[in-house]
């Protein structure tokens, strides 16, 4: 059986990119150097789904330069696949790197996101080599592929193997990514529309109060929402009157002000969303100027939350920002409408991880 056509390192990492694009669960990991020397390796020494050969970490890291530029006949591909020796100038890593190939690249990488697969009836502790390429992956890096052929083979495989809520994970960020001249539409839970400007804020307003607000809320309504530039996109003062709240535009208002009237009166909840495209999270600071908004209304730090939204947590917005982020605030994820994350600081008086998660998922159970 012959082996697959040879692409170089840099190429093959560029392909990754375009394979795994922004919002794929373990990206960073898929994409890496080390992830592009890791299916360098794999093709070198033919290990692709139904070839029955196996790559090992030492395939990688036992790599070098001077062997992947001139060693490239089958004979020589055949033996390194048997024996992986050292041979040349210019080795790709140390043997020190074993963990970051077999654990991050592989484990938590490629193999999470199908791409490759393993050997069976081998045990997780035997030195055997135990790694193959997806078939349809490993075509990906065909020589003979066009660009636009590319583009449409790796779309055909992601829609194939990646997970559906990856595929939606991926969907939510491409539309962050997006922008258009009509803008975007966001519907309110009474009914109502509104168009905001294009941009990944939007973006992210919008699936707070189409995804975010139904999910986690038994009554919700939208009291404030505003875009950049400080533009007021809905703002209810009646419902504001009622609460007895001041919503002032030039006050230290977050971007979207969310009311639950729940379903009994012990349920009211006024939720705070500061929503993240480039900054802004809800800091301690803007903690205080919320809770000030609120109990000169009457209103007690039980019957608030704090929100900061973001579109993936994949995001450098969300690295940047996790750092100062507020305890006793969740952060909340376009990509991944389900889940929310609680900041605990510690105070209350739940102790467990059961109660905390119970916690949490008081008012998304309903």
């Amino acid at each position: 059986m012959s082996f697959p056509t040879l692409l170089d390192r840099e190429s093959i990492r560029d392909r990754l990119a375009a394979i795994f694009p922004e919002g794929t669960p373990e990206r960073e990991k898929c994409v890496r150097d080390a992830a592009a020397a890791t299916i360098y390796a794999a093709l070198y020494v033919g290990a692709v789904a139904g070839a029955d050969r196996w790559l090992g970490p030492a395939h990688v890291y036992r790599m070098t330069e001077e062997r992947a530029r001139t060693l490239v006949d089958d004979a020589a591909r055949d033996a390194y696949r048997r024996r992986p020796k050292l041979v040349g100038k210019g080795r790709w890593y140390e043997d020190n790197s074993r963990e970051q190939i077999r654990d991050e690249v592989l484990r938590q990488g490629l193999i999470l996101n199908n791409a490759v697969v393993l050997r069976p009836n081998v045990a997780t502790t035997s030195g055997l080599p135990r790694y193959a390429l997806d078939a349809g992956f490993a075509a990906l890096f065909g020589s003979d592929l066009s660009s636009p052929a590319f583009e449409a083979a790796a779309e055909t495989w992601r829609d194939g193997h990646l997970s559906p809520a990856a595929l939606a994970r991926l969907h939510v960020v491409r539309l962050g990514a997006a922008a258009t001249g009509e803008g975007v539409l966001v519907a309110f839970p009474n009914g109502e529309t509104r168009r905001m400007a294009a941009g990944p804020s939007s973006t992210i307003s919008r699936a707070v109060i189409e995804e975010f607000a139904p999910r986690f809320l038994a009554d919700p309504v939208v009291l404030w929402l505003s875009e950049s530039g400080a533009k007021v996109v809905q703002r209810d003062d009646g419902l504001a009157a009622a609460l007895n709240l001041r919503i002032e535009a030039d006050r230290n208002l977050p971007d979207i002000i969310l009311v639950d009237r729940g379903e009994t009166a012990a349920d009211f909840l006024l939720v705070f969303v500061e929503v993240v495209a480039s900054d802004g999270p809800v800091t301690p600071q803007r903690v205080e100027a919320l809770l000030e908004i609120a109990t000169s209304g009457g209103y007690s730090a039980d019957q608030l939350a704090f929100v900061t939204a973001f579109l993936d947590r994949s995001r450098a917005e969300f690295k940047r920002a996790i750092a100062s982020i507020a305890w006793r605030t969740f952060i909340w994820f376009a990509s991944e409408p389900d889940n929310v994350i609680v900041l605990h600081d510690g105070k209350q008086q739940a102790a467990t991880l059961g109660e905390l998660l119970a916690r949490a998922g008081r008012r998304s159970s309903r």
